[in-house]
């Protein structure tokens, strides 16, 4: 094992308004995978259970805007200001060089003098972002995501999971989860790596790595304890993000844990990066005002972060739970998933695949392609999307107002389905969909089977990727179900 640095954050005591969590939420992909198909088809891997698999259209930029907007949904109800800084961290982001995180700030519509950072490409980038939003001062939105994946009939392709988690951290009444301490233990040692531009991670001994965790694990646990003044036996709910499900079996087994949160593993799978924040929306969801909540994140080291809930969470229900995107799921084929990740080639409809987007037009229309914002005539009160400058009745020029969309759900007038157009998964769903107070567009519908769509369906809208060409990832917004 390596030298490990430890650092720790004392316990938030007396001066000022309480720290913590305000607001969470967590994002899971519509499809599952169940896993006993994998060696149906290969003839190796597979197992038990299900695990969350992203859309051909979806990235780890897509599905962080989802879970910040289920986040920040839930810190509007707290009556939190906006976010003055924007933390994205994911193992697998969308773009190098390129900053990922300002695309999520525009979907969010936040302002302009809102700075956004990507934390990193790698796992422990999320407990960084976590300690950081939580030891600072100010509103934070901290977002993580990640896809994890790998050869086919791999463990790690069975045990992977795709998901989103959000938190919008800062002080005040509102907060229902105070931080009250932590502490890190950081050892460098070669347990899980990739290449740049590699789709599948490489693994180490499994036995080297869950020795190295759990020792790491405990000490990081034993010195956020001490700083944040409590015992073993003071602690409530444990959170346990590890690589693997059995070396976050073990490290609980060791700590005492009085109650372990479930990881999820069994039915989304291990998330990599999102790992952290996904848990620990699972224990606050099940969390009671007044219990300690200690979450170890194990990438790299160990993160440690101790969180009390206060009175305020009795009162705060989830935008979207953990528990209702469960039910909701529905299976995916393997080959699909396979065709999805890019390990099979399927052919496309014969069409010429589209051009690159063009920067100049995207950022000449940043308010439409990225936060969905149509136009309201200030007189009549009539909704054009996309946004114009001329009145119906061609009278009157620029006197509209923002018509942000991207929250009104509408229904569907009529659809079509497209068999020759270009698509990742053929075929594309169109529908003329009419939205609540106004407002009507012709919009590509996802998560959707085709048996399930109807004229008079309801929509809502998801923030997704149209495709990519030269590198350049072309996001706008979809129209997904609203089932139920």
């Amino acid at each position: 094992m390596g030298h490990g640095i430890a650092a720790t954050d004392g316990p938030s005591v007396t001066v000022g308004p309480m720290r913590g969590i305000i607001s969470w939420g967590a994002y899971l992909p519509y499809r599952r995978l169940d896993k006993s198909q994998i060696s149906a088809f290969i003839g190796q891997g597979g197992g038990r259970g299900t695990r969350a698999v992203a859309s051909f259209d979806e990235d780890t930029t897509s599905m962080g805007v989802e879970a910040a907007r289920l986040a920040l949904c839930g810190a509007e109800v707290s009556g939190a200001s906006a976010p003055e800084v924007v933390l994205f961290g994911t193992a697998l982001p969308a773009y190098a060089d390129k900053t990922n995180a300002t695309a999520i700030h525009a979907a969010l519509r936040l302002p302009a003098e809102v700075p956004a950072f990507d934390m990193g490409a790698s796992v422990g980038s999320t407990a960084g972002a976590l300690r950081l939003a939580l030891s600072t001062v100010g509103n934070r939105l901290v977002v993580t995501s990640d896809m994890r994946t790998g050869l086919a009939g791999s463990a790690d392709e069975a045990n992977g999971g795709d998901a989103a988690a959000a938190f919008v951290i800062g002080e005040g009444d509102g907060v229902v989860a105070e931080y009250i301490g932590g502490a890190t233990i950081t050892e460098e040692f070669i347990d899980r790596w990739r290449s740049p531009g590699d789709i599948r991670s490489k693994v180490w001994d499994d036995k080297f790595s869950e020795l190295t965790y759990v020792a790491a694990g405990r000490q990081a646990y034993k010195n956020a304890l001490e700083a944040a003044g409590l015992s073993a036996d003071q602690v409530d709910l444990v959170a346990v993000a590890a690589p693997t499900a059995r070396i976050g079996s073990a490290l609980a087994s060791k700590v005492g844990a009085a109650k372990v949160v479930d990881d999820l593993t069994a039915t989304i799978g291990c998330t990599g990066a999102a790992q952290p924040g996904l848990v620990l929306c699972n224990a606050l969801e099940n969390a009671e005002p007044g219990q300690t909540i200690a979450l170890v994140a194990l990438a790299d080291g160990a993160n440690v972060m101790i969180l009390r809930t206060t009175p305020a969470i009795a009162k705060y229900t989830p935008a979207r739970s953990i528990a209702s995107q469960l039910e909701s799921g529905a299976p995916l084929a393997y080959g699909r998933f396979l065709s999805w990740r890019g390990m099979i080639n399927v052919e496309p409809p014969r069409r010429p695949e589209p051009a690159r987007p063009s920067g100049t037009a995207a950022a000449r229309t940043t308010d439409w392609k990225f936060g969905f914002v149509g136009s309201r005539d200030s007189q009549t009160g009539d909704v054009f999307l996309p946004p114009m400058r001329v009145s119906s009745d061609g009278q009157r020029t620029d006197q509209m107002e923002d018509a942000p969309m991207a929250d009104v759900q509408g229904t569907i007038a009529t659809f079509t389905v497209d068999r020759m157009a270009y698509s990742p998964s053929p075929p594309i769903i169109f529908a003329v969909v009419d939205f609540d107070g106004g407002g009507r567009l012709p919009i590509e519908l996802t998560d959707t089977d085709l048996e399930e769509v109807a004229i008079g369906g309801r929509v809502e809208m998801t923030f997704r990727r149209l495709f990519t060409a030269d590198g350049i990832h072309n996001y706008f917004w979809k129209g997904k179900l609203i089932r139920g």
